[in-house]
């Protein structure tokens, strides 16, 4: 079902109408409103595409030549833009001048949610200068990390551009993670500058962190210097350099002119199998690619308010700091996003007239299945566009969108990945939007369906990948000096081949669906998340001999994260027992972690290496016959499937 198409008009009107005409005149070429004829220009011709998106958005000092593109080709290894220089956050300020916010910014307060506060451009570039001086003053050099705990407030966006505009390197951890998650992905980057809040408010409650921050310094000898952001206490710890000082000296910023693969930050992959993988992009990749986003698929520019609801542990984040690169205003909302009420996303939009509104497939279904009618209820003139990811988006919450938010919203379904900081398959406003399906495959992603041997497939499911460079693809892991774990990540089985770990079918209109993760990564409301923390946390509990954690996208769009546990001797699973469960994996790994419900089973399945069949289990739990979901022959005990194939038959998929 069609729900939204655009006009001659709109096209026109759109930053993508525009640059579709502007490299048709420049280069002579017929792409005019076809969507799909741009993008086979855009992938089949990479040095011109990025050319021109760097040339149409002023990345550079001058515009570029289509041979200044791409030194090398390889993958991984591509060299983009060779001897040219850039700075992500000069970038992001150079709109300093406009009279519009550059922050607007609304807080879980005891009574709910407090009003809008807005923080001027000319504000902002005077405390990312007075960061980046404190940073110099304290000796970080180019290169040296910089960590954040902290929730999705005004002071991490300060911090980051600080942090970029002098070439240090900045990461980030949400304070809802426990401090064995948090040092997991800190201790491997050896942070110099630590800046921790001592606390947050969500759902309704405080939580405390200065026992948790405590910790993280003791811990981190790297450390040299902690800058605490009070949150719930006047007082900062013994030691700590208050925020308020780190950025009372006001001042224009002094930007570094850095190469373009220079680390920009540090993310991290779930821990899957051990330890996040630190990601590290580089300025200028991050810096072409989200304005191709922002501008030409979002079509987010000077005097639209952004907001995408995420915490500073998810990429979207990111992603949304970036949208000042457009000259847009950032709407950050710190809590709980459907507290004091679900429709508090909602709520945040018409109070901060927000204009084009990011948010999960989780909460807009959950909205959906509550009955809720948003465009009764709030003033959502200003809204023009609502982005969705995290998980497929059902059909039905597609029409649920255009029935009970806005009827002439332009809705968009997108997926990508923390490890290349954008989107794959994405929204585009020369194209309509069907329930259901995500548009297109996004510009200069030459994205595809291979089935196991390697070919393409249209009209059935395969394995995403990517065959040709993306200037966000990974510049490297941390602590990889060989390279050895980005490859195994990442070009396996395809060495030159970027395959993701989603399943894909793209339809014979060109559309695709993503129905999931092809690997055992969880994936709970767009947070990749991995195992290994919520093993740590239950593998604990003495009365826990063994478990195992599915993350099973369904069918009708929800999402189920079981845990099956084996218990140990003597041991019966009760109320109690099940508290501590939950309570230990959200105090040692994060809320997020927490199981929707806790089984008994028998025994736990391993492959004949010890690895725990998460893969195999999650596919029988979606529906896929036992036969074609795992081979008995790898498994370390045979019989104790078939406890799982009975489950799993009893239950169905949904």
């Amino acid at each position: 079902m069609t729900l939204w198409s655009p006009t001659p008009e709109s096209i026109a009107a759109s930053q993508l109408g525009r640059f579709a005409a502007w490299v048709d005149e420049r280069r002579g070429l017929p792409l005019g409103q076809d969507y799909d004829a741009v993008w086979r220009w855009s992938t089949e011709h990479l040095d011109q595409f990025w050319a021109d998106v760097a040339t149409w958005f002023d990345v550079f000092d001058a515009p570029v030549a289509d041979d200044e593109v791409l030194g090398s080709r390889a993958m991984p290894g591509a060299e983009w833009f060779p001897g040219r220089t850039t700075n992500l956050a000069r970038l992001a300020l150079r709109h300093a001048t406009d009279e519009r916010p550059a922050i607007v910014s609304v807080r879980e307060t005891a009574d709910g949610l407090s009003a809008p506060e807005e923080l001027s451009w000319a504000s902002l570039r005077g405390q990312v200068g007075a960061f980046a001086a404190t940073l110099r003053r304290l000796g970080v050099q180019r290169g040296d990390r910089v960590a954040g705990y902290l929730p999705n407030v005004p002071e991490a966006v300060v911090a980051f551009l600080g942090c970029a505009s002098i070439g240090a390197v900045w990461s980030a951890c949400a304070p809802d993670f426990g401090p064995r998650a948090v040092l997991d992905r800190f201790a491997q980057i050896e942070p110099v500058v630590l800046v921790a809040v001592d606390g947050y408010r969500f759902g309704g409650r405080e939580h405390d962190r200065q026992d948790v921050v405590a910790q993280l310094r003791e811990s981190l000898p790297t450390v040299r210097t902690t800058i605490a952001l009070p949150r719930l206490h006047a007082e900062v710890p013994a030691g700590a350099l208050p925020w308020a000082d780190a950025v009372a000296d006001v001042q224009a910023p002094v930007f570094e002119e850095l190469p373009v693969d220079h680390p920009l930050w540090i993310v991290y992959s779930s821990g899957t199998t051990g330890l996040p993988k630190g990601i590290v992009h580089g300025h200028g990749g991050v810096a072409v690619e989200q304005l191709k986003q922002g501008g030409l698929h979002l079509d987010v520019g000077p005097g639209d308010r952004f907001s995408w609801y995420a915490s500073t542990a998810w990429i979207m984040w990111n992603i949304a700091a970036c949208s000042l690169l457009t000259g847009a205003t950032l709407v950050v909302h710190d809590g709980a996003p459907g507290w004091p009420s679900l429709d508090a996303q909602f709520a945040v939009a018409a109070a901060c007239g927000t204009t084009y509104l990011g948010t999960s497939a989780g909460y807009l279904t959950a909205c959906e299945k509550a009955g809720l009618r948003p465009g009764d209820a709030h003033d959502l003139s200003a809204l023009r566009g609502i982005g969705s990811t995290g998980s497929p988006l059902p059909a039905s919450t597609f029409e649920w969108v255009y029935d009970a938010v806005k009827p002439d919203v332009f809705l968009g379904s997108l997926s990508g990945g923390t490890d290349v900081a954008t989107g794959f398959i994405g929204s585009s406003l020369l194209l309509p939007v069907v329930a259901g399906e995500l548009q297109r495959p996004m510009l200069g992603v030459a994205a595809a369906s291979w089935d196991e041997d390697g070919h393409p497939v249209v009209g059935e499911l395969g394995e995403l990948v990517v065959t040709e460079p993306m200037p966000t693809m990974p510049l490297y892991f941390w602590a990889d000096a060989d390279g050895s774990r980005y490859r195994e990540a990442y070009f396996e089985p395809w060495p030159g081949v970027w395959r993701h770990g989603d399943w894909l079918e793209i339809t014979p209109t060109g559309s695709c669906l993503i129905t999931g993760r092809s690997d055992s990564t969880l994936n709970r409301g767009g947070v990749r998340m991995g195992t290994a923390d919520l093993y740590a946390a239950v593998e604990s509990i003495p009365a826990i001999a063994d478990c195992v954690v599915l993350g099973v996208e369904q069918r009708d769009g929800s999402y189920w994260m079981p845990l099956f546990v084996q218990l140990a001797p003597g041991f019966e699973l009760t109320d109690a027992l099940v508290a501590e469960i939950r309570e230990a994996v959200r105090r040692e790994a994060s809320p997020r972690h927490v199981p929707d419900e806790v089984v008994v089973v028998p025994g736990v399945p391993h492959t004949r290496t010890g690895k725990r069949l998460e893969v195999p289990l999650k596919r029988l739990f979606q529906g896929v016959p036992p036969e074609k979901a795992l081979n008995l022959g790898a498994v370390d005990d045979a019989e104790v499937v078939q406890h799982y194939v009975a489950l799993a038959a009893e239950r169905g998929p949904r």
